[in-house]
């Protein structure tokens, strides 16, 4: 994982799929209700990496991306996945 200043985009390998994954600094924003430095995106990345890579996996077979295509994920992508992991943590099902 690593930021990139070029796109203001945090970027993660998906070595299942043979891509790569971003997450612009505007879902940052809107997943932290904050502008966010860059450490504020990595931070956050750390804490829910779970969500992330499960967002990416979801996307790729909700969008049938095909092997080895880079991707991006929304704010809208990974809030879903953070809302799920909080429902079956508090014995919910999605």
């Amino acid at each position: 994982m690593q930021w990139r200043a070029d796109i203001a985009s945090l970027v993660f390998a998906l070595p299942q799929h043979s891509a790569i994954c971003a997450v612009h600094r505007g879902a940052f924003r809107t997943l932290l209700g904050r502008e966010p430095e860059p450490s504020a995106c990595i931070g956050y990345f750390e804490r829910h990496e779970d969500a992330f890579r499960a967002a990416a996996r979801d996307k790729i077979r909700r969008k049938r991306i095909p092997l080895g295509t880079n991707l991006h994920l929304t704010s809208r992508d990974i809030a879903r996945k953070l809302l799920e992991a909080d429902q079956i943590e508090g014995g919910e099902r999605p």
